[in-house]
């Protein structure tokens, strides 16, 4: 058995994402090694005793070692200060006890926690850059730029790029954005580029479920935050001076009642949309009934670290995708690999011609294998894990 691995993560396994993004990669990295997983679980879901214990036998099965710890909420400086305490003392304990080699921290939160440790012990640390977190604070309207907080924040990110044995960055792009950064000149950790990975043996192309009498446009998740939603929503009433057979597929788990809002301030016709609750398993689904996606996402300098996951899945599924750039990868993997279109302005001229290259892409005989190969060229979870162990190999784990 190899020297075992910390693997801290602030988002609760029993969240999608915490099983989705973090789980799924544990599972398949744990052959020969001991990997300890610790997470801050959320109130509300622990209390699910029966989903709780399901998950723990789903971790325990896989031979991973899960050491759940309470997440607090408020007030919020202080409760993130003590999770953070609590972090670094069960994790000097962890590494301490079972003579860990390499503590893997998921973002910033659980980086302040492995830097502790890495100073008391000396182990190897990885900093999974999931994104410019301090930046995405500022940008979310959060926090102020020329605030303390942003400072702090950025200041301790400057820790985590140079004392890093290891840093994994969502994209290429970011890569691009930290050399740019005047304190790692000449200084630049060693770096691995792995985007986040979806599950392409459940997004896959499913036949029979298309309606050929018309064109079906396909929108899948939030519709706030991050998300240019109403500009998806333009993009279809362009969509439809093209193509006046076309209808909108939108799949949501919780915004129903703002999402019939903002239809009826677009001015689109009810008659020719469709709004499908499905969680998160469910819904390759509804996809399967799509030809198109579409969704664009405020480009942002922190959108630079971002790797959209439902881009991965789109194109698992076969679906080419309308999107825009400036958003991490995205821009590059759509044109590059001919399986989408990515706008650089929102004009009418703009999406009239990149609604009219995506109809064009939809007609093309091959497209489906296209999206296919692309999501398994740069989205493939096989792929992320293999990277992951080569950097776990690289330190002896």
């Amino acid at each position: 058995m190899k020297p075992g691995v910390l693997y801290i993560t602030y988002d609760g396994l029993l969240e999608p994402l915490g099983q989705s993004q973090v789980l799924a990669y544990l599972e398949r990295l744990t052959s020969g090694r001991r990997i300890h997983l610790l997470s801050f679980e959320k109130a509300e879901d622990w209390a699910d005793i029966a989903r709780r214990e399901a998950l723990r036998a789903r971790v325990e099965a896989a031979g991973i070692r899960w050491h759940p710890r309470c997440y607090h909420k408020r007030p919020s400086a202080p409760a993130t200060a003590l999770d953070i305490l609590v972090g670094i003392v069960t994790g000097l304990w962890l590494v301490l006890r079972y003579r860990l080699r390499i503590v893997h921290a998921r973002s910033d939160v659980p980086a302040l926690m492995a830097l502790a440790i890495k100073r008391s012990t000396g182990v190897r640390f990885v900093f999974d850059m999931r994104g410019f977190w301090a930046d995405e604070r500022v940008d979310g309207g959060l926090w102020s730029r020329t605030g303390g907080l942003y400072r702090t924040a950025k200041g301790f990110e400057r820790r985590f790029l140079l004392r890093a044995d290891h840093v994994a960055s969502l994209t290429h792009a970011a890569v691009g954005e930290m050399r740019k950064f005047g304190y790692l000149d000449g200084r630049m950790p060693p770096l691995s580029v792995i985007a986040t990975c979806a599950d392409l043996a459940r997004f896959i192309p499913i036949d029979g479920r298309r309606d050929p009498a018309q064109f079906t446009l396909g929108y899948v998740g939030s519709a706030g935050t991050w998300y240019l939603f109403e500009e998806a929503l333009t993009a279809f009433r362009e969509l439809l001076s093209l193509r006046p057979d076309a209808r909108l597929l939108i799949v949501n788990r919780n915004g129903h009642a703002l999402i019939w809002a903002t239809l009826e301030r677009a001015g689109i016709d009810g008659a020719r949309v469709e709004l499908r609750r499905a969680e998160p398993d469910e819904i390759p689904g509804p996809m399967a009934c799509m030809d198109a996606g579409v969704f664009f996402i405020k480009p942002l300098f922190s959108k630079q670290a971002s790797a959209p996951t439902k881009l991965g899945e789109f194109l698992g599924c076969g679906l080419p995708v309308l999107a825009n750039s400036g958003v991490g990868d995205m821009a590059e993997i759509l044109r590059g690999d001919g399986v989408g279109v990515a706008l650089d302005n929102f004009d009418s001229q703009s999406l009239r011609q990149g609604l009219s290259d995506l109809l064009t892409l939809c007609a093309a005989p091959d497209i489906r294998s296209r999206c296919v190969a692309s999501a398994q060229r740069h989205f493939s979870l096989d792929e992320g894990v293999k990277r992951y162990a080569a950097l776990y190999k690289r330190f002896g784990a």
